[in-house]
């Protein structure tokens, strides 16, 4: 999705939910010096770090949804997953992990388990890491620790960093997805609607809890984002 195009639900997204764009932008230059001191990924070396062990046609993406590790057992079971590119988003990183899966890439704004994502990360997956308003912090704790990270901003990109797209981990990771040429995707724990998991909250006490407001409203841009795709890229989306 080219930047013009994302900016105009960017825009409705910042009014709609009250964020700032001073916000983003301040967490987005962070991230580009913590990356230019220690070194990135360009786009182009992710796509060779892809093809070169995978064909990048057929992608799954993990959500962190409730049906996430139903879909992971089922996967293991009837498919071979070295078929496919696999992309995690965030916490569904640690539902892989579980399974003795590792992805090759993670798509985070760090707030997942970040253990999990570490030894992802240290068994060869690429981090893509997500700067935002509110998460400047972990930014600065734990970019450091990874190693193969390529940047992404929510507003314009720049220096070190991309945008491809979307909103939630898991809509970004499917824009991520598309601008790698994928043309089947597979969305495992993509769910949109009123529960979270522990995955996607680790803090969380329980398993399944009911999701907040705000989150309910995240889920609903991330549904509506991939509608956009389904409506306007050369891709089919399929739902295990």
């Amino acid at each position: 999705m080219d930047f013009e195009i994302w900016e105009k639900s960017y825009m409705e997204i910042l009014d709609d939910f009250g964020f700032s764009r001073d916000g983003d932008e301040s967490s987005a230059s962070t991230l580009n010096i913590l990356l230019n001191l220690q070194g990135s990924l360009t786009f182009e070396d992710l796509q060779d770090k892809i093809t070169n062990c995978r064909d990048a046609d057929k992608v799954i993406v993990f959500g962190a949804g409730p049906s996430l590790k139903n879909s992971v057992i089922k996967l293991k079971r009837d498919y071979d997953l070295n078929d496919y590119v696999l992309i995690s988003a965030d916490g569904a990183t640690t539902a892989l992990i579980e399974e003795k899966i590792v992805p090759d890439i993670v798509v985070t704004d760090l707030d997942g388990n970040i253990d999990d994502i570490l030894i992802a990360n240290t068994r060869d997956a690429a981090v893509v890491v997500h700067a935002h308003g509110d998460n400047e912090e972990s930014l600065l704790k734990y970019t450091e620790y990874f190693t193969n990270v390529l940047g992404t901003t929510q507003s314009k990109p720049f220096g070190n960093l991309y945008n491809f797209g979307g909103f939630t981990d898991g809509d970004r990771a499917v824009f991520l997805a598309v601008a790698l040429g994928a043309k089947d995707i597979l969305l495992a724990g993509m769910d949109f609607g009123d529960v979270v998991t522990k995955y996607s909250r680790p803090n969380n006490k329980n398993l399944l809890e009911p999701a907040d407001d705000i989150k309910k409203k995240k889920l609903q841009y991330g549904e509506k984002l991939l509608s956009w795709i389904e409506d306007n890229e050369d891709v089919c989306l399929t739902f295990l």
